[in-house]
């Protein structure tokens, strides 16, 4: 491994994740707007999404049996998720390259981003 190799996995890694993230929410739109045509929204008043809209568990159910409020949200989790598994990467590629000093500082942002996600309660 060396910092070209590990530069050219992490692009990879950012590119797939926000292309499978942009592909989810597009084709989720369109089927939401294919299958409520028909009703003008209301955005006078703020209505809430469906409670399993809010984990992670109830957007794989959902988006499992393909309906397209669950697709989007999960092209939108995955793109959250895209720069963390950056970090990932670049931190096992740098014990790879035994950069230590940059593994530990990739694992720092890690554990500083995971932490976030777990005090929002996603």
């Amino acid at each position: 491994m060396n910092d070209d190799r590990l530069d050219r996995i992490v692009g990879i890694v950012l590119r797939a994740g926000v292309m499978l993230a942009a592909a989810l929410v597009l084709i989720g739109g369109i089927a939401f707007v294919a299958s409520h045509h028909e009703a003008a929204p209301d955005h006078r008043k703020f209505h809430a999404g469906p409670t399993p809209l809010a984990s992670i568990h109830g957007i794989l159910d959902g988006a499992a049996t393909l309906n397209p409020l669950y697709i989007i949200q999960l092209g939108l989790l995955i793109l959250i998720a895209t720069p963390v598994v950056r970090v990932i990467t670049c931190a096992a590629g740098f014990a790879l390259e035994r950069d230590w000093t940059y593994a530990i500082v990739s694992l720092i942002v890690l554990a500083f981003l995971i932490g976030s996600i777990v005090g929002s309660g996603l």
